[in-house]
C-alpha cells in the first residue's frame, strides 16, 4: 500500500518551515482508496515567493486547522504505506519536523518518484514534475498545489508501476525508515575486512580519503566507527562508499604509518593534532630494526643511516636484511623523516621489537 502525497510550505530557513496544506492519496497500486487534503496553519509568515508561486496566503489560512488537529488524520492514512512524493526526502523531512515539534517520532519508509523515473523516463529532458508530466502526456492542473501535484503522482507513480516489469528497480528504490538499507551497505563494507593489525582509509563516493583508522583488528575497529553515534562519526557513515585498507604486521609499523598517512593525507575527518619534533639522536647512528611481519615469514624492517630514517620494507629472506645493497632498494622511502624519527623514538622508549641490530659499516651488519 502507497501513501501518495504532496505538501506545501511557507518556504523559510531549513527545518523552520512550517505546512500550509498537504495531501495524501491511498494508492492500492491499482486506484485510490482514501484521501486526505486540506489547507493547514502554519502559526508563521509565509514567503512572499512562496505566495507568488501556490496562490496561498496567510487569509487563506486563518481559519485552517492547525498541524496537531490533522496529525493523527495523516498518521491513520499512512499507517503501513510506503510514503510516495516527487522529492520524497523533502516532504519526508516536513512532515518529520512538525511531528517533531509535537514530541512524536514519525517514521514511514519512503520512495522518490524523482530517483524512480530518472532511471525508468532516462530520455525525459527533465524530471521536475511538470516538465515530466508534459513529456509523458498526463495532464496536470492547479500546479504548485498540493492536491493537483499528488494527483499527478499519482499517475506518474502508476505509470512507473508499469514500467518497472519485475519490480526490482521500485523495490531497491525504497528508503527504510529502520536504515536497512544503509546497515546493509556497511554490512557488505564489513564482510571484505581483515581481522589484522593495521590501518583503514574510508572512501567517500568520489573516491576521496575522508578518514583514516588504525588499530590491531581492522574489521574490529570499522565497526566500532559504524556502531558510533557522535556527530563526526555520523558524518562519516553518511558518507562512506568504500573501505580500503593496509595490513602493517606490528604496533610500530601502524603507529608510524598512520602518522605519515595523516600528515600526507590530511583526511578532512580526522583531527591532526601538531607533533613536537624530536632533537635528540638514537643512542646509535645506524640502526635496523626488525620486527613482526605481515605473515609469519616475513619481517618488518626500518633502515636508520647516520640518525636519518631511510625508510621501510617487509623482507622475506635473511639475506636481504643482512646486505643492504639488496635492502636498500627495497625500501619505502620516508618523506618526512624528522616525524618519522619522533615517532619511532617514542616508541621504543616504551615498547620492545623483535630485534635492533647496530650497523657498523654500510656493507656490514
Amino acid at each position: 500500500m502507497y501513501a501518495v502525497l504532496d505538501i506545501e510550505t511557507t518556504g523559510g530557513k531549513f527545518n523552520e518551515e512550517g505546512i500550509t496544506e498537504i495531501a495524501i492519496h491511498k494508492f492500492d497500486g491499482h486506484q485510490v482508496v482514501d484521501q486526505f487534503i486540506s489547507l493547514v496553519n502554519p502559526e508563521r509568515e509565509i514567503q512572499e515567493f512562496v505566495v507568488k508561486l501556490t496562490g496561498i496566503n496567510s487569509k487563506m489560512l486563518r481559519n485552517a486547522p492547525k498541524f496537531h488537529e490533522v496529525a493523527k488524520r495523516i498518521i491513520e492514512i499512512t499507517e503501513g504505506c510506503i510514503i510516495i512524493a516527487h522529492n520524497a526526502s523533502f516532504d519526508y523531512r516536513i512532515l518529520r519536523t512538525e511531528y517533531d515539534r509535537l514530541g512524536f517520532d514519525f517514521q514511514r519508509n519512503t520512495l522518490c518518484t524523482v530517483a524512480l523515473s530518472k532511471k525508468l523516463i532516462t530520455e525525459a529532458p527533465s524530471h521536475s514534475l511538470g516538465k515530466l508530466c508534459r513529456f509523458i502526456g498526463i495532464p496536470m492542473s492547479d500546479r504548485h498545489r498540493a492536491n493537483g501535484d499528488a494527483l499527478a503522482t499519482v499517475q506518474l507513480f502508476k505509470l512507473l508501476l508499469e514500467k518497472d516489469v519485475d519490480k526490482s528497480i521500485v523495490q531497491q528504490s525504497i528508503k527504510y525508515s529502520d536504515g536497512r538499507q544503509q546497515k546493509q551497505r556497511l554490512t557488505k563494507i564489513l564482510d571484505k575486512l581483515p581481522e589484522k593489525q593495521g590501518l583503514f582509509y574510508i572512501h567517500s563516493e568520489h573516491g576521496t580519503i575522508i578518514y583514516v583508522g588504525r588499530g590491531k583488528n581492522i574489521k574490529q575497529e570499522v565497526n566500532k566507527l559504524f556502531l558510533k553515534s557522535t556527530p563526526k562519526a555520523l558524518k562519516i557513515i553518511k558518507r562512506v562508499n568504500e573501505v580500503t585498507y593496509e595490513e602493517t604486521g606490528n604496533p610500530l609499523f601502524t603507529r608510524l604509518k598512520y602518522h605519515l598517512e595523516l600528515t600526507n593525507l590530511k583526511p578532512k575527518f580526522n583531527v591532526i593534532r601538531k607533533r613536537k619534533i624530536s632533537d635528540k639522536n638514537f643512542n646509535h647512528d645506524n640502526l635496523l630494526i626488525i620486527d613482526k611481519g605481515r605473515t609469519p615469514e616475513e619481517h618488518a624492517v626500518i633502515l636508520i643511516e647516520k640518525n636519518i630514517v631511510l625508510g621501510y620494507a617487509y623482507t622475506s629472506f635473511a639475506f636481504q636484511e643482512n646486505q643492504l645493497n639488496i635492502l636498500k632498494p627495497m625500501l619505502t622511502p620516508i618523506e618526512n623523516a624528522d616525524l618519522a624519527k619522533t615517532i619511532i623514538k617514542n616508541y621504543l622508549l616504551k615498547n620492545k621489537v623483535g630485534k635492533i641490530v647496530r650497523l657498523q659499516t654500510e656493507n656490514d651488519l
